[in-house]
């Protein structure tokens, strides 16, 4: 099936909804768990509309099964591509299943952009300053929660992505045992749930220790869905 022009404009108009305001052009696709759409209409919307700029550095977050139209296409325009991740989908069904954490003395802020170099810093996937950007837009646009220590330092946080889904979650390493990371996932889906959005995060199928922490807090997999990161013109 092969969208005509109009087809394409009202294709993008549509897929916008599901962004922020802060998003810009470039990053439509961007962390977005596309769950049900015919995989020749997508293919006809990459090839034809301007929605991604293949002379610039992109990172793609989607379902697993959708990414061979991606490498199809970035293979035709001589673009490089690289799998970074494919990660489970936990989702938190029932926030009144989070078991009661004690968090006495532990001291709970937000994170803000005067954070994105200790942010950037200590994330695996942070390589070129569009990690930078991601971070900076993350912390000034959505929710974050991090622990502090008696300076009123961050020593664990976690994000909140474009897409909603809770993230980047670290603690320092001399820091770690302490609970902080429960605390933390939490605090923040309640805080979620409370503004009316769901929760869930994307856990790479090889991270089995935070798998277990997400699943003992009651998130469960969604067997249905894969979610898969990939650079292009990397």
């Amino acid at each position: 099936m092969e969208l005509t022009g109009e087809q394409l404009k009202m294709a993008e108009t549509q897929l916008k909804r599901y962004l922020p305001r802060s998003q810009q052009k470039g990053d439509l696709f961007k962390d977005i768990p596309v769950f049900a759409i015919d995989e020749a209409i997508l293919e006809d919307i990459i090839r034809k509309s301007n929605v991604l700029d293949w002379t610039q550095f992109i990172c793609i977050g989607i379902n697993l099964r959708h990414m061979e139209i991606f490498k199809a296409v970035a293979s035709e325009k001589g673009v490089s591509s690289s799998q970074l991740a494919v990660c489970h989908m936990m989702i938190l069904k029932d926030v009144s299943n989070l078991p009661s954490i004690d968090s006495p003395g532990i001291s709970l802020s937000s994170l803000d952009e005067s954070h994105v170099g200790l942010v950037n810093q200590m994330w695996k996937f942070a390589k070129n300053k569009e990690a930078v950007r991601m971070i900076r837009d993350m912390l000034a646009n959505f929710p974050s929660c991090c622990v502090l220590d008696a300076e009123g330092k961050p020593v664990s946080w976690i994000l909140t992505y474009a897409s909603c889904a809770m993230g980047i979650l670290y603690t320092l390493p001399e820091h770690r045992g302490k609970g902080y990371a429960k605390v933390l996932i939490s605090t923040m889906a309640k805080r979620l749930h409370a503004q009316g959005y769901p929760v869930y995060c994307f856990i790479e199928e090889e991270n089995e220790t935070s798998y277990k922490l997400f699943k003992n807090l009651g998130f469960t997999q969604d067997p249905s869905h894969r979610e898969a990161w990939f650079g292009f013109n990397d």
